[in-house]
């Protein structure tokens, strides 16, 4: 899987936001609601959408269970926040190290994308996790759930650091 490194700069987000956990998921419900309002957002930065997870617990992936809830968010960037329209949050991004992650294909894949990314990528690398969002890119390339989509997975890490 491709994979590359890549520090981004902090972006400023109009978001909608839903609680949800993998077995209860409302990723369909949450993206629904933001692109029937999407129109209404001003001052938008370039068409990429951002699907964002919020984890409670920063070791999320390494105890991993379905049921455990985070927050999900969509999202798009823009040049400023001056008005943010009712129903809309603004969400910063914080910038950081990432590594990025070409996922092809539908939803249905993503397992195997995470399995390499947490199961075989990331111990191997010399990074750990840093506590910070995860996220989707969803760019012109983006199909949905078409078996062509794809998608950039971006995972914030941080070197791990030896102490000798």
């Amino acid at each position: 899987m491709d994979t590359r490194i890549e520090t981004l700069t902090e972006k400023k987000l109009l978001t909608k936001s839903l609680r949800m956990s993998l077995t209860d998921n409302k990723t369909f419900d949450l993206w629904h609601s933001f692109m029937s309002e999407k129109s209404s957002l001003k001052n938008t930065v370039g068409t990429d959408l951002y699907s964002i997870q919020l984890y409670d617990d920063p070791l999320y992936h390494k105890n991993f269970d379905p049921n455990t809830e985070f927050t999900k968010l969509a999202g798009i960037e823009v040049a400023n926040t001056i008005n943010i329209p009712t129903g809309f949050s603004l969400f910063t991004l914080p910038g950081g190290l990432y590594a990025v992650f070409l996922h092809k294909g539908g939803t249905s894949g993503f397992r195997r994308t995470f399995q390499y990314i947490f199961g075989q990528w990331l111990p191997g690398s010399g990074y750990v996790l840093d506590n910070r969002p995860h996220f989707e890119l969803l760019g012109d390339r983006y199909k949905n759930n078409a078996p062509d989509s794809e998608e950039e997975v971006w995972i914030p890490i941080k070197a791990v650091h030896n102490d000798r």
